[in-house]
């Protein structure tokens, strides 16, 4: 729960399929006023369900992030629901190539996956149809140089090189960045960093503004927090009217 009147609620998947998805979550504006909000980078593929007084109900796709959303606003009695997937689950379970939508998104017909309005009513059940669904779409194989890639990025929390990701699953790091590239539209480079950014957050939503690893110095990090966030460190922490919804969500838990 946050302050405020957002409501934040975050679920974690069971082993079969935490390969594929990273979370699944729900954000309630019970505030009475609209929310103003800024996303920040986090490393994940977001599809979720959103509807308000206002809004009519849709389904959407958000690709990877490398910079803070513009503002966006949460309008009264809005409600989202969310499946964040990490890569894996973007090219196994969505099937599809996610390169065309880096800092953008795009709608889904409002019958994906069987979803409907009536999902948005109680967030359990739309985590178990979620699961149900995901785990009917799981894939009988995959590249095994893929499934290790993903457990040494995410185990390193992006704080390993290309150089060391490529000799350790003997896979040609000039074909690791074509495939991220035109898989998930960025380098390896670039998505190990916003998973570093990702990490420091535990950090910075504990009242810690100094690099604790994986950065060269105090002003390496505050240079890499102003280019995923827009501000630095000491500005993030403060997170005015819970702004960035990612920070608030660490800080409440």
């Amino acid at each position: 729960m946050m302050e405020d009147g957002l409501q934040y609620t975050i679920v974690k998947p069971d082993e079969a399929i935490a390969s594929f998805v990273d979370s699944f979550w729900c954000l309630r504006n019970e505030s009475g006023v609209i929310k103003e909000t800024i996303g920040l980078p986090d490393g994940r593929v977001d599809l979720f369900l959103f509807k308000s007084s206002v809004d009519n109900f849709r389904i959407v796709l958000l690709g990877l992030g490398t910079m803070p959303h513009e503002e966006a606003t949460i309008p009264i009695d809005g409600q989202l629901f969310c499946i964040s997937f990490k890569l894996l689950g973007a090219e196994y379970i969505l099937k599809e190539s996610i390169a065309g939508i880096i800092n953008t998104g795009k709608f889904l017909s409002t019958d994906f996956w069987g979803f409907c309005e009536l999902d948005l009513v109680d967030f359990e059940l739309f985590v178990v149809k979620s699961v149900q669904i995901i785990k009917s779409l799981l894939p009988s194989m995959i590249d095994k140089r893929k499934r290790k890639l993903f457990e040494l990025i995410y185990q390193r929390k992006g704080a390993i090189s290309v150089a060391e990701l490529s000799e350790q699953i003997f896979w040609n790091s000039r074909q690791i960045n074509r495939y991220f590239n035109q898989q998930f539209g960025l380098s390896l480079k670039s998505y190990c960093n916003i998973l570093r950014f990702r990490s420091s957050l535990d950090h910075i939503a504990k009242g810690k503004l100094f690099p604790e690893e994986h950065f060269f110095d105090q002003t390496h990090f505050i240079k890499e927090i102003k280019k995923f966030s827009g501000v630095v460190p000491k500005e993030l922490l403060k997170n005015k009217n819970d702004r960035f919804i990612l920070l608030s969500s660490l800080t409440s838990r």
